[in-house]
């Protein structure tokens, strides 16, 4: 189902659309709904591959080459950047932000934003390591990955203040567009992050 109206009771019956991008395939039984007045849209991009029973709510914005397992579900408003993997039976909550590069492991529940080039595993969802088999397929070199995993270290385990520890990644990896894709990403994030 491609254009249902949205479940969501602020839905007045205003017109609003869903855009598809190219080369996407859509499986048996999925559903996405079209947007509200909040966003106007619900997207997707290209490439992408939404396997049977996914479903993608209103006002959701999904970026390129993004795969959806069997049952993975986005709640309204949430974004998922390129080339994310959400596994099996997982669960987004909605206003949830997912980055790039991301595989979360199956039929678990997301209720706060995944940065960038991660796995995410566990119930609460917690980081499991950089996305390594992910980013090596798609080209990053292994001192690009040692440097996001490196960020990471300093984001997750340094005990440092999210402020504090988002200071320091500028200061450490001041060249690094993957270290800053990572800064911008935290630092916007409204519900938290994992």
């Amino acid at each position: 189902m491609i254009g249902e109206l949205p479940q969501d009771l602020k839905f007045g019956g205003e017109k609003t659309t869903v855009e598809i991008g190219d080369n996407t395939v859509i499986r048996e039984f999925s559903s996405i709904h079209r947007g509200t007045t909040a966003r106007g849209e619900t997207t997707i991009g290209n490439n992408c591959f939404l396997m049977a029973y996914t479903h993608i709510a209103h006002d959701c914005k999904v970026g390129n080459n993004v795969t959806f397992i069997n049952l993975a579900t986005l709640g309204g408003h949430a974004e998922v950047e390129d080339w994310a993997m959400l596994s099996g039976s997982v669960m987004v909550h909605q206003f949830v932000r997912i980055g790039a590069h991301v595989i979360i492991g199956g039929n678990y529940r997301v209720s706060q934003d995944v940065p960038p080039f991660i796995t995410a595993v566990g119930d609460p969802l917690r980081y499991a390591g950089i996305n390594t088999v992910g980013l090596k397929r798609r080209g990053f070199s292994s001192d690009e990955r040692m440097e996001i995993k490196r960020a990471y270290r300093v984001f997750f385990r340094s005990g440092l203040k999210k402020a504090e520890a988002l200071d320091r990644l500028k200061a450490e990896f001041p060249n690094s567009k993957n270290v800053k894709h990572i800064i911008d990403f935290i630092a916007k994030s409204e519900r938290g992050i994992i």
